[in-house]
Formats: C-alpha cells, structure tokens, sequence
C-alpha cells in the first residue's frame, strides 16, 4: 500500500484482518460533530481489522509504503485450521483491548506533557533505535495526527515538543525525527512527575 491509500473504512464488512509486516497505518473515527479521532496506528507486528458486530469499526490508512499479510477473519472466530495462528489473534486481540484502555486512561486522566510524554515513551519501547547513549523515534505521523490520538489541540502538541526540547529532554531532528536525550526524565514526566 502506498501512503494515503484506505484499507478499509469504518462501516466495511470484515473478512479479513491484516499483520502489519512493515510501514505504519493509522486508524480513525469520525466523531457526530465532524471532528476525527486517531484511535490507533499499527507498527510492524500489529494486527489491525478486528471486528465489531463483523464490520470495521474505523478507517484505516497508509502512513507511509506499508505491507500487510492478510488473515481470514474465520481464523479468530472458529479457531479451526492453525492453533498457533488462532493463538497469535487471540494474544493480538487481547493486546488491543489493554492499549485502548491504556488509551482511555491517558486521555482522560494526564496533562498534555503526560500524555505527549507517555506517546513518546510507548513508541521508543516499540520502535525507538539506539542512538549512543540516546535513542531515536521517527514519526510518520504529523503533529495534528497526534493531536488527535491524544485529545488535544495542534498548538498544544507543538507547543509541547519545543517545551520538552527545550527541557533538554528531546531533540528534535527534524519534523520527523525526535531524539530521547534524557528516557528517564521523559518516563517521569509520563508518570506525572516533575523533573
């Protein structure tokens, strides 16, 4: 898939659920009032597709080139044929339930440096690289998608990366590359405390 290409959309019949094996998708809603939710977005290893009520309950986009191997959803709900499959979409389901309410508790209950902190800590752990002593993220997402994901403003997302970078706690290489110069004070701040 190239970026920008749509998987699937909210509403879509599900008959297949697809292991992201390289590039980054990201899935959103549209909420009543027209405003748009990042709910996820699917690194390498993730499995994105699950159904709700057998249709998609987000849209699903390409960030950057991705490809995915492609599962049928009967694999998940009879649990006939690969037990080890079935396994492997069982644990990915339940992984997803953990993040979103991971998700739910950022949103509703951290300050946007917890919350810009906490995106940051979870993507190093996931795809950071070593840089030396530092470690690098590459974002393919931009600073509205993020907004988005965390429930906040653009402004305040901007407005915090240069707070942070400032603070000596990231560098920011580019637009999308952030460097981690300080991971523990960057772990505090996801906890909620002051560095």
């Amino acid at each position: 898939m190239k970026p920008g290409a749509y998987l699937y959309f909210e509403g879509d019949d599900v008959e297949w659920l697809y292991q992201v094996s390289s590039g980054v998708l990201r899935l959103t809603r549209l909420l009543a009032n027209g405003r748009r939710q990042v709910i996820a977005f699917g690194y390498p290893g993730d499995i994105v597709g699950f159904a709700a009520d057998g249709l998609h309950h987000t849209d699903c986009e390409a960030l950057t080139d991705v490809c995915l191997h492609p599962i049928r959803r009967s694999h998940l709900e009879s649990g006939d044929g690969d037990p080890a499959l079935h396994l492997a979409l069982l644990k990915a389901a339940l992984c997803e339930i953990s993040a979103m309410q991971d998700h739910f508790m950022m949103l509703g209950r951290k300050s946007a440096t917890e919350k810009l902190a906490s995106f940051l800590c979870v993507l190093s752990e996931r795809v950071g690289q070593d840089l030396g002593p530092n470690r690098q993220i590459n974002l393919p997402m931009c600073r509205s998608d993020i907004a988005d994901f965390l429930g906040l403003t653009t402004e305040t997302i901007s407005r915090t990366f240069t707070q942070l970078r400032k603070s000596r706690i990231i560098e920011i290489d580019n637009i999308y590359t952030i460097i981690i110069q300080r991971p523990t004070a960057l772990l505090r701040l996801s906890e909620g405390a002051n560095d």
